[in-house]
């Protein structure tokens, strides 16, 4: 069983990635948070690539926005989270917490992080040590509050933080600089911080994607994950928020 991640660059103002996972026998690929239609068809072709399957993790337009095109003319399924469904119509395959489904053979299983929005899910395949976290966690930090709680989003990335640390962290935007600026303010002793924060400027100098993490990485240096409490979380979050 080969598999293989592609990673398409945006370059849009939001800075998104849409990750293409292939079953290198079929060429079979699924796009995860398909930003825009166009740029996807165009890799595929390019890579002669047949799409068949689109995740959605929550239902933010710059997550969602492609994806009415790329089914208009196929039948694709599209998994998405079942609590956006009202968000989301075209959602086929609408999925909820610890769920399990299937793509030629790999297992892929649904954890409910609440907190982004409501109903934002990630998928997370344990034999290929990959997780597809949307806007939950992000290299060096996690998404904003926008629908849920902050004790939502603190229990969330608890949920991820516990997964087997070599799992590769792939979210969906370029943010790492920024949020490792903010990780060395909010932990200037971190030696673990100030060295990753040398790196990531040095790749983005280079114009080089900072993804995927790892679990294990990020427990060193995001400090979203660090934090030891609701209380501290949220004071966390609140100064990025302002930072």
């Amino acid at each position: 069983m080969a598999f293989k991640i592609h990673c398409i660059d945006v370059q849009n103002a939001l800075q998104n990635y849409i990750w293409l996972l292939e079953h290198e026998a079929s060429q079979e690929v699924i796009a995860i948070d398909p930003t825009e239609a166009a740029l996807v068809e165009k890799y595929c072709k390019e890579q002669q690539l047949s799409l068949s399957q689109i995740w959605l993790t929550h239902w933010h337009k710059d997550h969602i926005g492609g994806v009415p095109e790329l089914i208009q003319s196929r039948n694709i399924p599209v998994y998405g989270p079942r609590e956006e469904l009202s968000k989301i119509p075209f959602i086929s395959h609408p999925l909820e917490h610890e769920q399990q489904f299937n793509f030629h053979g790999l297992k892929i299983e649904i954890i409910a992080v609440p907190g982004h929005t409501l109903g934002h899910i990630v998928y997370f395949i344990d034999a290929l040590d990959v997780l597809f976290c949307g806007d939950t966690l992000f290299a060096m930090g996690c998404g904003r509050v926008f629908e849920g709680t902050h004790e939502q989003m603190y229990h969330s990335l608890a949920r991820l933080a516990a997964l087997p640390p070599r799992t590769q962290v792939y979210c969906t935007h370029e943010y790492t600089l920024a949020n490792a600026k903010f990780a060395l303010h909010a932990e200037p002793d971190n030696l673990a911080i100030q060295a990753r924060y040398t790196e990531v400027e040095r790749q983005r100098l280079l114009n080089i994607c900072t993804l995927p993490s790892t679990i294990e990485i990020e427990l060193e240096t995001n400090p979203f994950l660090r934090a030891d409490s609701i209380e501290s979380f949220k004071r966390l979050r609140d100064m990025k928020d302002n930072f």
